[in-house]
């Protein structure tokens, strides 16, 4: 028999228990990804990897960087072995390594959700799919809408460049150790349209709106010189106000400026 792994804090391992939660995950991946590759994040013990690889239609790879859950999954998942990196996620170049494109999922480590989003986000290209578990408090603030306090600069530039739903709420019970919060679980579906401005300014001014998100936008982002006859209505908003489409408006006026 295959020994079990030790969770690790300094991984922020928290491996899953409950098997009908882990075929919900995979299957709410199956629904919008039928058939192609697909990239586990931390597979830990498995529990997500068995389900994948029961997909007849996809071909499973999984990154990990703890050695004991490597050579764990060599012993369990033999012919998961090829397919196995001993690497951080966030170190894959994504793009160079997967040229016809991978669907991501996980039940991702805490202490690294915000830049795993941003290495999907950067390597959109590549990633149609995501299907991920976060800290619910992180997976409700890359779904939310403008409005509300969770709504920021990961929700802006997430749902920029993809649709996003929350899923449901993971208990802490179902998790060995149990974590202290409750966990939430989304899917990301690539956005087919273009963004309609410049994506460095945009995330610049996204960046400067939501430092100063209490101030209204004539101050926050008084830093690009537009007079409040130019801002139009978005001079007396704040940051949390905008709408995706409105911050790419605002960045084309910025970009019109001269």
């Amino acid at each position: 028999m295959t020994q079990a792994v030790r969770a690790k804090k300094h991984l922020g391992q928290h491996f899953l228990k409950d098997q009908n939660i882990a075929g919900a995950i995979v299957s709410a991946l199956v629904e919008a990804y039928q058939t192609g590759a697909v990239l586990e994040v931390g597979p830990g013990m498995g529990v997500l990897t068995k389900y994948l690889l029961e997909q007849n239609s996809l071909t499973t790879w999984a990154a990990e960087v703890d050695s004991e859950s490597i050579t764990y999954l060599h012993a369990s998942y033999p012919h998961l072995s090829e397919r196995l990196l001993n690497q951080s996620f966030l170190e894959i170049n994504l793009s160079e390594k997967f040229t016809t494109g991978i669907a991501v999922i996980g039940n991702f480590p805490y202490n690294i959700s915000s830049q795993i989003i941003f290495h999907i986000l950067d390597h959109r290209d590549a990633v149609p799919v995501m299907v991920g578990m976060f800290q619910k408090e992180v997976a409700e603030r890359i779904g939310a809408k403008n409005g509300g306090k969770e709504y920021g600069i990961i929700s802006v530039i997430t749902q920029a460049f993809y649709d996003v739903e929350y899923l449901f709420t993971v208990h802490e019970h179902v998790f060995d150790p149990p974590p202290k919060v409750k966990s939430g679980v989304i899917r990301m579906v690539r956005r087919k349209d273009e963004l309609g401005c410049e994506e460095a300014l945009f995330r610049k001014v996204i960046k400067t709106a939501f430092n100063q998100r209490r101030k209204k936008l004539r101050n926050a982002i008084s830093v690009f010189g537009l007079s409040d006859e130019k801002l139009g209505e978005f001079a007396t908003k704040r940051a949390e106000e905008l709408s995706v489409a409105d911050f790419v408006a605002l960045t084309n006026l910025i970009a019109a400026r001269e």
